[in-house]
């Protein structure tokens, strides 16, 4: 029997990677993400083993609808993928209340509640699932110009190694990814704040980037990817 993965902000870069290589593995694939429009677009490229639905990760009635949505879909879910995040970029500061609570409220927050009502339905449903959240470099090195990001993202390291503990003995296991500078819609954006805070080019940005990775090249989703369906 297929297994049933959701992944959240599933609609566009590592989402979209990591979603389409669970679809390549045989997987059925829910594409869960605030812009209904794409999440369906995508999911309609999955053929019958694909489907799209909304989500708003700040929302537990909204993560409990696509839980439900899927399990109508597909039947229990084996495997989610907690993906949705977002960033912005300022200086530590200049960073507002609103700059902090947002990225807090959907990078940490939003893991949090997607997990919690994951492990349940793993629980409810004896299932011994797997969860994988998505952190970031920024969560193993504090990164200037992204302090409130990094401390969101450090929190999902925390959360995700204290649930993997609590949970392991019902054969629940927790893991999280945390990718470098990878080539995304989010990266670009990223590129263009840091070259105006900086006063730089965005090439040079790109470069900087570049030559903070060992492999000597950005990232690709698809190499995140690959790792989360490993753990998987």
């Amino acid at each position: 029997m297929a297994r049933t993965v959701l992944v959240t902000g599933g609609a566009n870069g590592i989402g979209l990677a990591s979603a389409k290589a669970f679809h390549d593995e045989g997987c059925n694939v829910i594409i869960a993400d605030i812009d209904l429009a794409a999440a369906q677009a995508a999911a309609r490229d999955m053929g019958e083993r694909g489907a799209g639905c909304a989500i708003d990760v700040r929302d537990k009635n909204s993560i409990e609808a696509a839980f439900l949505f899927a399990e109508e879909k597909f039947g229990p879910l084996d495997v989610v993928h907690a993906n949705a995040g977002v960033s912005s970029m300022k200086r530590a500061l200049d960073l507002s209340e609103e700059d902090w609570d947002f990225n807090f409220d959907v990078n940490a927050k939003g893991v949090f509640l997607t997990n919690q009502v994951a492990v349940r339905h793993f629980l409810d449903n004896r299932i011994k699932g797997a969860i994988i959240n998505t952190a970031s470099l920024a969560a193993k090195v504090g990164a200037p110009l992204l302090a409130h990001y990094s401390a969101s993202k450090f929190a999902v390291v925390g959360w995700s190694q204290a649930l993997a503990r609590e949970h392991a003995k019902d054969g629940i296991r927790v893991n999280c990814v945390c990718p470098g500078f990878v080539k995304t819609p989010m990266q670009e954006r990223e590129i263009a704040w840091e070259a105006e805070l900086l006063r730089c080019t965005l090439e040079q940005v790109r470069q900087s980037y570049i030559a903070q990775t060992p492999l000597g090249r950005l990232e690709t989703p698809q190499d995140v990817a690959g790792v989360v369906v490993f753990l998987a």
